[in-house]
């Protein structure tokens, strides 16, 4: 038996075809973080703004990112036991209810509770999608479809999202700064609730009123046996105690797990540092936010290039393991760059700057889909949700604890090369080739008499 809970698998040639399922996946992965793209360039501006130092900002990230950590393999289970819409439905509203916290919160509870439950919405979401993508695919094309294509698409999309969110985002303070007294009426009509910074948050929350209308009406799946409040619960910690069996039994995923964990530890202190330095070089928030959407932008475009790129990273290197280490590679230097020029603020070193903050981008959106394509060949459809949740444990885990650190330590040089010292860490794990693992055994095949369907699994 394989650990995870029996579910019906489509019969082949069922459900939307591969064309339909990707662009359907496409859409829903950039209507989930398209919003988060707004709220990403005034972010740690908009906490300052309300009179938050910078420990207390990292501290609501933290919030964030163990919220997620805590609740990614429950969460994940639960998408395996009730089905992937119900759970990125719930996903959306709870993010709804975070960006309107985000937005109109200037007390530090309700911006930690707004982050706490964007948290939540993130370890819902961080594996229906894609396993919803994955077995569409499967259940009408077989288990030998190709599925890098179409990760590399849903990440592109993710990283196009982002990028014209933080445009969009970084951009609207800026223009509201530009229009006379339109800032200061919109403060004083609320009484201090909306400022210029706050107003992309707000509008996040009204793209996801959209985004769970369009889960609902488009990620059809087969229908799945009915489960009451005891199978929910009783299906969960299977799921969960399969999950963390995981990396336990297969090498190759055990460096994957190593791998999102140096990639937590990179976003962190892209994440919480950028802004500052950008604000500091403009001289004014609104002008910091407006560089660093830009920034933030291009940044984004890098990973969707990136992603694009990655099945022919794959064939250049002459595996998606050797992808991952030449992209990995790339993070590490594009970090390094950035260390070297903390405390510069000349042309030149802003220049360098930028290179390596594209870099950053760059190798980590190959590295995704050539990382994805290597565990859908590990797991099957039952457990799939649960095994990205636990590459995003392992993210947000770090990314925690990585964030808490560079918010603590003395501006500078350290910060950057501490994260490009765990990315070289992750990408070394890759030097060597992994023996092939020993596939895991397919589900024991249940009769109709006891109620249950076949699971396929494949190695």
């Amino acid at each position: 038996m394989t650990g995870w809970p029996v579910v019906a698998a489509p019969a082949p040639g069922h459900g939307p075809d591969e064309a339909t399922a990707r662009r359907r996946f496409v859409t829903v992965s950039f209507l989930f973080w398209f919003p988060i793209g707004m709220s990403i360039a005034t972010g740690v501006l908009l906490f300052t703004e309300r009179g938050m130092g910078l420990a207390a900002i990292a501290g609501f990230y933290a919030v964030h990112s163990l919220t997620a950590a805590a609740m990614e393999l429950p969460t994940g289970g639960l998408s395996d036991v009730i089905g992937r819409r119900p759970v990125l439905a719930i996903a959306g509203l709870l993010n709804l209810a975070a960006f309107t916290l985000i937005g109109l919160g200037a007390a530090g509870w309700a911006i930690a509770l707004g982050m706490g439950l964007m948290g939540l919405a993130r370890a819902l979401s961080s594996g229906p999608a894609e396993a919803w993508y994955v077995d569409t695919v499967h259940a009408h094309a077989g288990p030998g479809a190709d599925l890098r294509t179409g990760l590399a698409r849903g990440s592109s999309a993710i990283s196009a999202a982002l990028a014209l969110g933080t445009l969009l985002g970084g951009g609207l303070p800026w223009l509201l700064g530009l229009a006379p007294g339109v800032g200061e009426w919109l403060t004083e009509t609320t009484a201090g609730l909306v400022i210029p910074l706050s107003v992309p948050a707000l509008l996040g929350a009204l793209v996801e009123v959209v985004f769970v209308l369009y889960v609902l009406s488009a990620l059809t799946e087969p229908p799945r046996p009915r489960t009451g409040v005891r199978g929910v619960v009783g299906g969960v910690p299977a799921a969960i105690a399969a999950g963390l069996r995981l990396g336990a039994r297969d090498a190759l995923i055990r460096r994957i797990l190593l791998t999102a964990s140096a990639a937590g530890a990179a976003l962190a202190a892209v994440e919480l540092l950028t802004p500052g330095r950008a604000a500091a070089l403009m001289g004014t928030a609104e002008s910091g936010a407006l560089v660093f959407a830009g920034l933030a932008c291009a940044g984004f475009l890098c990973s969707a290039l990136g992603s694009q790129l990655a099945p022919l990273v794959a064939r250049f290197a002459g595996s998606s393991e050797r992808a991952v280490l030449v992209s990995l590679g790339l993070v590490t230097l594009g970090l390094t760059l950035l260390g070297l020029t903390a405390h510069a603020m000349s042309a030149l070193a802003t220049t360098v700057a930028v290179t390596g903050y594209g870099l950053v981008y760059l190798g980590l959106g190959a590295a995704g889909p050539n990382e994805n394509d290597l565990l859908h060949r590990r797991v099957d459809a039952s457990g799939r949700a649960t095994a990205l949740s636990v590459q995003s444990l392992s993210l947000q885990l770090v990314a925690a604890g990585a964030g808490l650190a560079a918010g603590t330590l003395p501006p500078g040089p350290l910060p950057w090369l501490l994260a490009a010292t765990a990315v070289l860490s992750g990408a070394l794990l890759w030097l060597r080739r992994t023996a092939p693992a020993k596939p895991i055994p397919d589900a024991v095949p249940r009769t109709e008499a006891d109620g249950s369907a076949t699971v396929s699994a494949h190695p």
